[in-house]
């Protein structure tokens, strides 16, 4: 999985796998990777002008996740 680097609050970077609907979130705290996030979600992750915000808003509390490392 390609991770494209990511800045602003604690994001460092960011992946994700299509077929797996994965998303894979570095953050100063550890990787973690998000479950059944849809290809849209992620193209509006990557687009917004404050991916932290959008991160906070609408991922980390939406999605089942576990820590990865």
């Amino acid at each position: 999985m390609e991770m494209k680097k990511l800045s602003g609050g604690n994001l460092r970077a960011a992946g994700y796998d299509e077929k797996e609907q994965r998303l894979v979130v570095e953050l100063n705290a550890g990787t973690f990777a998000f479950e059944r996030v849809s290809k849209n979600t992620w193209i509006r992750f990557i687009g917004a002008s404050s991916p932290w915000s959008f991160f906070r808003d609408n991922i980390e509390e939406e999605y089942a996740v576990k820590r990865i490392k």
